[in-house]
C-alpha cells in the first residue's frame, strides 16, 4: 500500500481531493488537451500577426495623411495667386 493511499483512507474529503486532482492530472496528459492547447496558441500568434499588419497600414496611412496635410498648408500659407505646383 503506497503512501498516499493510507493518508486518503482516513478522510473522505482527502480521498475525493485525490482523485479529483488525479482525474485533472489525467486529462492534461491526454492527447485531446494538448491539441486544444496547440490551436489556443495558433489563434493567438495568428490574432497577433492580424494586430500587427493593422498597426503598419494605420501607421502608413497616419503618415501619408499628415505629408499631405502638411503639403496642403505649405500651399495654403504661401497662396499669392502664383501656380507654383500646389
Amino acid at each position: 500500500m503506497n503512501r498516499m493511499d493510507r493518508l486518503t483512507s482516513f478522510d473522505p474529503k482527502l480521498s475525493f481531493l485525490y482523485v479529483y486532482l488525479r482525474g485533472r492530472i489525467d486529462r492534461v496528459r491526454t492527447e485531446e488537451d494538448m491539441s486544444r492547447g496547440a490551436s489556443a496558441v495558433e489563434w493567438v500568434v495568428i490574432s497577433a500577426i492580424v494586430v500587427a499588419i493593422v498597426a503598419a497600414v494605420g501607421f502608413i496611412i497616419k503618415n501619408a495623411l499628415n505629408s499631405k496635410a502638411t503639403g496642403v498648408s505649405n500651399c495654403i500659407a504661401g497662396a499669392d495667386g502664383s501656380k507654383d505646383g500646389c
